[in-house]
Parts: C-alpha cells; sequence; structure tokens
C-alpha cells in the first residue's frame, strides 16, 4: 500500500505546485484515480480479513449489495463488478 501512498503524494505535491488551473485539475484526475486504488486495497484487505460486505456497507451509508456493487472485483480481476454479482455466503452470513 505504500506505492499508493507515494503516489498519492507525487498528486498532492503536483496540485500544490501546478501554475495553471488544467494542470491542478490533471494533478487532482491523478489524485483520486490512485486513492481509488488504495481504497479498493484496503476493502480487498479487510474482505480477506473476514469482514462482512454488511459492515463495509454501514461505513459508506450502504447495503450490503452497494458495497458489493461498488468494490467486488469480477472473476476476471478486471474491475468491480456489475449486476453479475454472487452471494459471498463465506463471509457474509448477514
Amino acid at each position: 500500500m505504500s506505492r499508493h501512498v507515494d503516489r498519492i503524494q507525487r498528486a498532492l505535491r503536483a496540485h500544490r505546485s501546478a501554475r495553471d488551473p488544467f494542470a491542478a485539475l490533471d494533478a487532482a484526475r491523478m489524485l483520486r484515480e490512485e486513492a481509488e486504488r488504495l481504497e479498493q486495497k484496503a476493502v480487498e484487505g479487510v474482505r480477506a480479513a473476514g469482514t462482512s460486505w454488511s459492515k463495509i456497507g454501514a461505513l459508506y451509508g450502504l447495503t450490503k449489495q452497494g458495497a458489493q456493487q461498488r468494490f467486488r472485483q469480477d472473476r476476471t480481476g478486471a474491475g468491480p463488478a456489475g449486476t453479475a454479482d454472487l452471494p459471498d455466503a463465506e463471509h457474509d452470513a448477514g
């Protein structure tokens, strides 16, 4: 995760030193993208540790299903899954 934090810090420095609004926008975009990757890794970590989708959803003000739709990786590993999510009975009894 430190790689993500390093990238976030670089994006913040780029934003602070931006000399024009477009460069500031680009730095903000880079910051958001890296923060989303960091967040995804953190979700994967708490899921691997046994945290339920219900608990993750509650943290974000979402239902269990909403958290799954937002964060669950699809079977190809290409990114968050959409409506084809299958329930995860192993970690999510509630």
